[in-house]
């Protein structure tokens, strides 16, 4: 009797705690409001389903050599891994994936997720961050006729007609040319040598590069027509060696429009930063009056000390702030900046600056990710995966119970006990530990509900054979029990290897698929030969001295 009380109390227990774990509660989920996408609580049963259940987007990544070989590939792929990953946790997506495929490639998988392209480009941008100092001796506009003469001598050259006239009158009408515009200051200071060549030179860079309508004297601007032509000079070996030594140029982030026109902006900046985005410790997206839409920055103490020291040196210069090799912008320093600065964002939106500001927390990548293969995945498509699922689980239930308690009778009806307790355990163990309930997992579920009621088959049909030998209920049940056992543990053991090698070695839902067969075999042990015994006692207490039992 004792025994029986202990056995009923750990049923009462499991009972209770899977109660518990399914109960439902406040959860954090991601939720757009006003067209930008929050973290907001919510109550549910906190039992997460995958991509396949309720939409998203999967997302194969892999390194991208086409900007040089990287050397210990596999090293940089976990360092890339753990960014991604913290990027990800940050994005505010409920149970993503994100694991590494061999040495090169990075799967991404993001359940419930409406924009697959903003989630690429968190996931995707290398959010390197550097502030450099902008030019202020005109080394470019000194090179322009070296680097046009390059160009002519690959046969290169600006048409000195209607090209050459129309540049002249944009400059005369928009904005001064690059060369026309401090002639003056050209003279003054005796080099009209330089000035001379450059009005004389009709090269693409004389024509198509113009000086910036803006204080900073290393900011330039060309048109959005004449951007990828540039930028295709500046590429060339010939005409990097020829630039200026200890000089940079970097494509503005934004255009802008002078005369219904839109520029690009290309500054010259000091090669060497003063400082990285290394030492960054926080940052955070707000909207101020004059600025509008900022991304807030804060700096560890190392980096808020030389960042000082550095800026200090650089009073009254222009710093331009670049992430991933474009300048978001490039204000005046008006004095010694210490450990906060800010980013300012142009017409970007708040949810852009949120994103910033999510990257440049998680950190920069160290390695350059392409986007190998994406797949998006719908809504309606993971509701009707859900019903498909739940309508073959509960078709199967049915059916296994119409058959226990038309063939085994009263033990049939102990049997679909254990059932029941058998899909109140898996659930609340998927839900106490956090796992994903993918559609393979569902199919895992209602195998599941085939091992678990092959147990009791193989312990009713020894009892029977006991029953036949002429043994008595109690010996007959407890025999059954007893031989029947090595046979489910073995059956149950085998299971669970190939389980935890699916698990291991497999990915996205076939993972899905192992951890829901594995939290199966665990609740068929308890619900179905541990309870479906209790319920065998307590039946052999009621009715003692039974002679037979229907099964």
């Amino acid at each position: 009797m004792t025994n029986l009380k202990y056995r009923l109390l750990t049923i009462l227990a499991l009972v209770i705690a899977s109660a518990w774990a399914l109960y439902p509660r406040m959860v954090v989920e991601r939720v757009k409001r006003n067209g930008v996408f929050v973290l907001d609580t919510t109550k549910r049963v906190p039992l997460k389903l995958g991509l396949d259940l309720q939409g998203g987007m999967h997302l194969t990544l892999e390194i991208d050599e086409s900007k040089g070989t990287i050397a210990n590939k596999g090293e940089a792929l976990d360092r890339a891994l753990k960014v991604v990953r913290t990027r990800i946790d940050e994005f505010g997506v409920a149970e993503p994936v994100v694991q590494k495929v061999g040495n090169d490639r990075i799967i991404v998988e993001l359940p419930g997720i409406d924009d697959p392209e903003r989630a690429t480009e968190v996931v995707q941008k290398s959010a390197f961050l550097q502030f450099q100092i902008t030019d202020k001796t005109q080394a470019f506009e000194k090179s322009v006729a070296r680097l046009d003469g390059i160009l002519k001598q690959k046969g290169i050259v600006a048409v000195a007609g209607d090209a050459a006239a129309g540049a002249a009158a944009a400059g005369a009408n928009l904005m001064p040319t690059l060369f026309a515009a401090n002639d003056s200051a050209k003279k003054a200071s005796g080099d009209t040598t330089t000035a001379d060549s450059a009005r004389t030179s009709t090269g693409p860079f004389a024509t198509k590069v113009m000086k910036a309508p803006m204080a900073d004297p290393g900011a330039y601007m060309v048109a959005e027509t004449d951007r990828a032509e540039i930028d295709g000079y500046l590429k060339n070996p010939d005409i990097q060696a020829a630039l200026p030594p200890g000089k940079q140029l970097k494509w503005g982030a934004d255009s802008l429009v002078v005369g219904n026109k839109p520029y690009r902006p290309l500054y010259v900046l000091d090669a060497r930063p003063i400082i990285t985005g290394d030492y960054l410790t926080d940052a955070k997206a707000n909207t101020v009056p004059v600025e509008g839409t900022i991304v807030e920055f804060q700096l560890n103490n190392e980096g808020g000390r030389k960042f000082k020291s550095e800026t200090g040196k650089h009073v009254r210069d222009y710093m331009a702030i670049v992430l991933d090799d474009r300048v978001m912008s490039a204000p005046i320093i008006q004095s010694a900046i210490g450990t906060r600065g800010q980013i300012t964002m142009g017409g970007s939106g708040l949810q852009a600056a949120q994103d910033l500001a999510l990257v440049l927390r998680a950190g920069a990548l160290p390695v350059p990710l392409k986007v190998a293969d994406k797949v998006s995945i719908g809504a309606s498509l993971g509701q009707d995966s859900i019903r498909k699922g739940v309508n073959a689980g509960i078709v199967a239930i049915a059916l296994v119970i119409v058959i226990m308690l038309v063939y085994y009778r009263l033990s049939g009806v102990l049997a679909v006990g254990g059932l029941v307790l058998y899909v109140l355990y898996t659930l609340a163990v998927l839900a106490g530990f956090g796992a994903t309930l993918t559609l393979p997992g569902l199919a895992g579920f209602v195998l599941g509900i085939g091992i678990a009621v092959d147990a009791n088959v193989l312990i009713f049909e020894r009892i029977r054979e006991e029953l036949a030998h002429g043994k008595s209920v109690r010996t007959s049940i407890d025999e059954g029990f007893k031989h029947a056992m090595s046979a489910i543990i073995d059956s149950n053991v085998s299971t669970a290897l190939t389980a935890l090698v699916l698990y291991e070695y497999g990915t996205g839902p076939v993972k899905g698929f192992a951890v829901t067969l594995l939290a199966g075999l665990a609740a068929t042990m308890v619900a179905c030969v541990f309870s479906v015994r209790t319920f065998y006692l307590v039946w052999l207490n009621r009715n003692r001295g039974a002679e037979s039992v229907s099964i």
